[in-house]
């Protein structure tokens, strides 16, 4: 069997559009035909060399997508033939099995235990997860990766209470997720930042109740007038060393928590004065938002369908895999809300 492939055979160049060979399924592996697949701004970075040395090229690419399993290998207990499913690069419960060797005519191609750019895809069975509503739609894509980052930070890191308020950095897909279980919640007010109207205009029909374009205004001028001084917790998805750097002067002394989700090139350092933690500010880290994806995904998909008619908007740009390094660039520049990569 074979499959079409988006894969990375140089850092910095376009994805190539190949034609693998499906190995046999080994232990704990399980077959999915790939319906929608999302694009990651780690994946941009990681083709565009940011991540540092690549050594496993050339290789497959994408962590998060829906799709339905259409083999199960040996010892594969966590889902059977027909299930529908998300595709995650968190692990939940299962085997943990190894990646995948595709054959790409002479050439070995590398894979993960999660690919998504291509319309068959060898999974790692831990990293499945049953979707227990409704038939296939691109907004659960967010719940491969957005949803398990962007709502784990702020449920299960910052652990926030109904009442506190929060400034989110950055409107993308991540950033918005946060916004989405901020807002379940009951967090108020809830800041978004972000320089592009566009985006704010999404985050404002998802319920921001203060928005911050900081190309027009600045943060603290909007703060204060709304004599808002400090804030309970600051969410960063921007992957900005500068922004990252000052998050911590908004957050409430004695009190206050910000959450870094995003990724900065390989090399760049910040820079943060030791005073904001002599006045009782945290700065945490988070893996996937500290999301279970055996637990979380049914609560996020819940939160992703009272949010389904604004999403579907936000996710209405699709793609070809033959297109997607056009998908590539318009989400690099923003001209699109969030691409999806249709496999049909």
């Amino acid at each position: 069997m074979r499959t079409a492939a988006a894969i990375l055979t140089q850092t910095g160049k376009p994805l190539e559009i190949v034609e693998l060979e499906i190995p046999k399924l080994c232990q704990g592996q399980v077959l999915i035909k790939v319906k929608y697949s999302g694009i990651c701004g780690t994946q941009i970075m990681e083709i565009n060399g940011l991540k540092g040395e690549d050594k496993w090229l050339p290789h497959c690419l994408g962590h998060e997508a829906v799709g339905e399993v259409v083999e199960c290998g040996p010892s594969v207990t966590k889902v059977t033939v027909g299930d529908r499913v998300v595709l995650s690069w968190l692990k939940g419960s299962g085997i943990d099995a190894s990646g995948t060797k595709y054959q790409w005519g002479t050439r070995e191609v590398n894979a993960g235990p999660v690919t998504t750019f291509q319309q068959i895809s060898v999974i790692s069975e831990n990293r499945l997860s049953k979707i227990q509503t409704g038939k296939f739609s691109p907004i659960q894509v967010f719940l491969g990766c957005a949803a398990l980052t962007g709502m784990g930070a702020v449920k299960h890191v910052l652990r926030a209470s109904s009442g506190d308020s929060l400034i989110i950095f950055g409107a993308g897909g991540v950033g918005l997720s946060a916004l989405m279980m901020a807002r379940d919640i009951g967090l108020k007010p809830i800041i978004m930042v972000d320089t592009s109207s566009e985006r704010l205009g999404w985050a404002a029909k998802l319920g921001a109740t203060i928005l911050v374009n900081p190309k027009v205004e600045s943060l603290s001028s909007v703060l204060n007038s709304h004599s808002i001084i400090s804030v309970d917790h600051v969410v960063d998805a921007t992957g900005s060393g500068l922004v990252i750097e000052n998050m911590l002067d908004y957050v409430k002394s004695k009190s206050g928590q910000s959450v870094v989700i995003s990724n900065i090139p390989d090399g760049q350092n910040i820079k943060i004065s030791p005073s904001h933690f002599n006045m009782g500010k945290s700065i945490l880290g988070t893996w996937g938002g500290n999301s279970n994806p055996d637990f979380d995904i049914d609560i996020y998909d819940k939160i992703i369908n009272k949010n389904a008619s604004i999403l579907s908007e936000l996710t209405k740009s699709k793609y070809q895999l033959k297109e997607i390094n056009q998908a590539i660039r318009d989400m690099a520049l923003r001209t699109v809300p969030r691409p999806i990569i249709a496999m049909e």
